[in-house]
């Protein structure tokens, strides 16, 4: 069981994350490729991502197990920003930190696997395997995450609205009760299935809520009690990821309105401003809003300042419109899921993880961790 504890200031401190962690993304989605569990979901995305991907699932496995622990350092809170800036944190980790990590991966690791002699490099802060761990993370993105990525901010997006509905309506704690099932709220204590058994407490320092695609089954919380809070939690899961298309949207909807203007309104989503509308849809600022000014006139969008900014939401026709152009891989339309969640199924509890995904990612306290333990020539060793 995991149990997150609230006090006061804690309620006053819960922040939602505003966009995708590529970090979180990338490490959580290595776990889904290599299990077998949420085909409906992620199996095309399996098939297409490992027929891209070369040497570099050999490296990064070596860090992230299929079960237990992976090391905090990998999914820095710089990956917010984006894969470049977290990157550029995990090389910047101190050398102790990165070897107290190590140190607990290695104790769950069987006499017969160490890990590969490279992580003493690493361990020592040696740039040249941080270079080789950082090519291999960003070559994985690329293949595996980044033509997805409109796809993952969407599904994202929707989750925040429905947070930031549930924020407005009953404050912090309806926002907390709105989480997924496997989250149940009983104040001031947030509880979940977890493969250990777990109290946070926060102290004051608030938490903050990252939605994540590639969460499955059961939230995620770091193993070291020091950092900045975080609970990366399983998003809603309508339908598979798909690829940017091609042709630019060769939908039905984009036959209707036009390639752009699909765009545009498939950005708004659940909400944006007109730069976030540009920055989605791919398009100049001046078209966003060229765009989301015809699909208002329209009565599809209605738009409401806010600040300096405009807010765009869709109205009802606009999202039955919307709805009825979705499409899936190779442009078949996406059919909605009838009752529970299509990925639903299989325990709570992961049973192929990390920090909570079915091993001791974020486990306990206990005794200082044991030294490591290394075979020599491991992969990416010159």
């Amino acid at each position: 069981m995991l149990r997150i504890h609230f006090t006061g200031d804690d309620l006053a401190a819960i922040r939602m994350a505003a966009r995708p962690d590529a970090l979180w993304e990338t490490i959580l989605s290595f776990h889904r490729l290599r299990d077998r569990r949420g085909a409906l979901v992620f199996g095309a995305w399996r098939e297409e991502a490992r027929a891209k991907l070369g040497g570099e699932t050999r490296l990064l496995g070596a860090l992230v197990p299929q079960r237990g622990y992976f090391p905090d350092f990998l999914t820095p809170q710089a990956g917010l920003d984006g894969l470049e800036p977290g990157l550029e944190a995990i090389r910047a980790t101190p050398p102790a930190r990165v070897h107290t990590e190590l140190a607990l991966l290695s104790a769950g690791r069987s006499a017969a696997t160490p890990l590969p002699g490279w992580a003493l490099d690493l361990a020592q802060g040696d740039p040249a395997p941080f270079g080789r761990l950082l090519s291999a993370l960003r070559g994985y993105h690329r293949a595996a995450i980044e033509p997805f990525w409109s796809y993952l901010e969407s599904r994202i997006e929707a989750d925040r609205a429905l947070r930031g509905r549930a924020l407005l309506d009953g404050g912090a704690e309806e926002l907390l009760a709105s989480l997924p099932p496997m989250l149940r709220w009983r104040a001031p204590v947030l509880e979940a299935d977890y493969p250990v058994d777990r109290d946070v407490h926060l102290d004051g320092r608030g938490l903050l809520l990252q939605p994540s695609f590639f969460c499955r089954a059961t939230p995620v919380v770091l193993r070291d009690p020091d950092l900045p809070p975080v609970l990366v939690y399983p998003v809603t899961h309508a339908d598979a990821p798909a690829a940017a298309a091609a042709d630019g949207g060769a939908s039905p909807l984009g036959r209707l309105v036009g390639h752009t203007r699909s765009a545009v309104l498939r950005a708004i989503g659940h909400g944006g401003t007109t730069s976030e509308l540009a920055r989605r849809a791919g398009v100049s600022l001046a078209s966003a809003s060229q765009h989301a000014g015809v699909l208002r006139e329209a009565g599809l969008v209605v738009t409401m300042r806010q600040g300096s900014s405009v807010l765009h939401t869709l109205t009802p026709l606009g999202a039955a419109l919307l709805h009825g152009g979705r499409t899936g891989p190779g442009g078949a339309l996406a059919k909605e899921p009838e009752g529970p969640l299509r990925e639903a199924g299989g325990p709570l509890r992961e049973s192929g993880g990390h920090r909570g995904e079915g091993g001791s990612r974020r486990g306990g306290g206990g005794p200082p961790p044991p030294r490591l333990r290394y075979a020599r020539g491991g992969p990416g060793r010159g």
